[in-house]
């Protein structure tokens, strides 16, 4: 019977076996020690096998980390990213302000931020998973030849036990033969009917049975010794040396798995100086906030230069005599009206809570207030300059390669530049006249010209409860609906609204006539000052066009009229209304 790899090889002839150990006991001995492991040697090759399973598993989970470290530090970057202001945009002012400015620098330092986590990625890769892969190479490489070496010594010394079994057989079986064959002679010897030959035959056949059992007795025997030296080399110095390796290598394993989680955490400490670091400076930068200097920043920025209105004087309507309007008063006379009405549009000043025109802007910015106009005018001067200062040295440079060429033709050829230079020419003296042009609309802002007349000129916004329909007539032309001021000059040019007296008959003044109904095509809800709010499918009376501004105004009754858009509405306009008359 072939014996067993986990178990002892019994001492042929003793009848006894080896204490065999059927527990794994981590002792002070070594492995190959008298006797702990050796005939674990199936056991052993398990556990060295989970051992390298461990070590994998740990490298598995240090990359899955890394690639959570690579996620983590592109997400951080892509969202810095995301609320970086764009350049060239309203978005890129803003950030004059010290929030916002706080706002950049803790943008600025998550992308620091992320470096570290990608840092911590690289290192770890570097430090640990290539290292410990490897290393896990070698490993296996390792086990592979210790194994290999104790699959040899097993092999070798069941050959010896086979060896052992047959020598034993033979002479077991030499042993009955010679037996049966001293039985047969006796028996043989012992008849008196056998002949002398055949008891001599008998007699010489013991002797050769005997003989070949005394020879396989002498085999056997010198297998047996040979056997036992093998068996003691076996268990006492092929085993423990091999176990010995093994257990040498295991506890370098052990080590290793212990250095690299070492090298896990230091990894990560190694960054935490610099990410404090950018912790600081988010902090630094929060306490650099400063809002009284915001504050004055949104002064800077939307002042309008605008000076206050002044009283307004009391105007006794009780008294039966001719009143004139007096400089502060909210309203025109039917004069001023008058002028309004069929000459144009007025260029009065904004005040400083109406709204700007929501229309494009004209090029010389006079839909915006005084001091926001000046700031304008100014940077397009600035840009304008900038611009002929580089076509400036763009002539330079062509100028010089043009003397270049002069003075060494086989460099080129210097006609070859003129239409160039020529183009450049062109450039700044158009650039130069755009600059005049703005700067003397700068000029004029600043009052370094002759502003235009200001004489009667008044500012408006304010509605008069009591006569909506006056006041309405006096700043709609300067006025749209919703607030925002609007500058439209008149064929006549520039109508000058003087002060005049009032009429006595002021406060009898009709309402302005209708002249046709409209029908609403859409809700519209009028949130802003001078609107008024529709129903879709509601009905109502016109009064006044669209001007071309986009507004049509409307009445619902006596009391209630303002401006609605006239793409929310259908009008059917009244050609023999007084009034009536088509803008385009």
């Amino acid at each position: 019977m072939r014996p067993s790899l986990s178990s002892h090889f019994p001492s042929p002839g003793l009848g006894n076996h080896l204490p065999a150990s059927t527990s794994w006991r981590f002792q002070t001995r070594l492995w190959g020690s008298p006797l702990p492991l050796q005939d674990q040697f199936d056991n052993l090759e398990k556990h060295t096998q989970w051992g390298i399973d461990i070590l994998e598993k740990y490298i598995k989970f240090v990359k899955e980390r890394t690639e959570i470290e690579l996620s983590y530090a592109k997400q951080l970057r892509n969202l810095a990213k995301k609320y970086q202001p764009k350049k060239n945009s309203k978005e890129e002012e803003e950030y004059r302000y010290t929030a916002c400015k706080a706002f950049l620098s803790t943008l600025n330092e998550m992308n620091d931020y992320a470096g570290q986590h990608e840092v911590i990625s690289e290192n770890m890769t570097s430090n640990i998973t290539v290292e410990l892969a490897r290393y896990v190479q070698e490993l296996k490489q390792e086990r592979k030849s210790y194994f290999h070496d104790g699959r040899k010594a097993q092999q070798h010394i069941e050959i010896c036990w086979k060896q052992l079994e047959s020598s034993k057989r033979r002479f077991e079986r030499d042993c009955k033969e010679a037996d049966r064959a001293q039985q047969y002679f006796e028996k043989m010897d012992a008849d008196i009917n056998v002949t002398k030959a055949d008891v001599e035959k008998a007699r010489q056949q013991a002797q050769v049975r005997h003989q070949m059992a005394e020879d396989s007795k002498a085999d056997y025997s010198s297998i047996l010794q040979k056997f036992n030296h093998e068996q003691h080399e076996y268990y006492h110095t092929h085993i423990p040396n091999i176990f010995q390796k093994i257990q040498e290598m295991e506890e370098r394993r052990i080590v290793r798995i212990g250095e690299s989680m070492k090298t896990y955490a230091e990894v990560d400490r190694q960054v935490i100086p610099i990410i404090g670091k950018c912790l600081d400076e988010i902090v630094k930068a929060a306490e650099s906030i400063d809002q009284k200097n915001d504050s004055q920043l949104v002064i800077e920025a939307y002042k309008s230069g605008f000076e206050p209105p002044g009283d307004i004087e009391f105007e006794d309507y009780t008294q039966p005599m001719k009143r004139t309007v007096s400089d502060n008063s909210l309203s025109n006379s039917r004069e001023g009206k008058s002028e309004l009405k069929f000459g144009g549009k007025s260029k009065g000043k904004l005040w400083p809570f109406i709204k700007k025109n929501k229309g494009a802007t004209p090029e010389d910015f006079s839909n915006l207030p005084p001091e926001q106009r000046r700031k304008k005018l100014q940077q397009k001067v600035d840009e304008l300059n900038k611009e002929i200062q580089k076509e400036m040295d763009q002539r330079d440079a062509i100028t010089k390669m043009k003397d270049v060429y002069l003075k060494n033709p086989q460099m080129g050829d210097p006609a070859s530049l003129d239409h160039k230079l020529a183009e450049v020419s062109q450039n700044i003296e158009k650039l130069r006249l755009e600059a005049q042009k703005f700067e003397a609309w700068l000029a004029e802002v600043e009052g370094r010209l002759p502003a235009r007349s200001e004489q009667g000129r008044r500012q408006s916004g304010m509605f008069d409860a009591q006569n909506p329909a006056t006041v309405n007539s006096c700043a709609q032309d300067r006025e749209s609906p919703d607030g925002s001021y609007t500058e439209e000059q008149s064929q006549e040019g520039e109508v000058k609204v003087l002060a005049t007296d009032f009429d006595d008959e002021f406060d009898e003044e009709e309402p302005l006539p209708a002249i046709g109904t409209c029908k609403a095509l859409y809700t519209f809800e009028g949130q802003n000052e001078g609107t008024v709010s529709v129903v879709e499918g509601e009905t109502l009376y016109v009064i006044e066009e669209d001007k071309g501004d986009g507004w049509t105004r409307i009445r619902r009754n006596e009391d209630e009229e303002g401006y609605v858009p006239t793409s929310y509405v259908e009008v059917y306009l009244d050609k023999n209304a007084k009034g009536a008359k088509t803008y385009i």
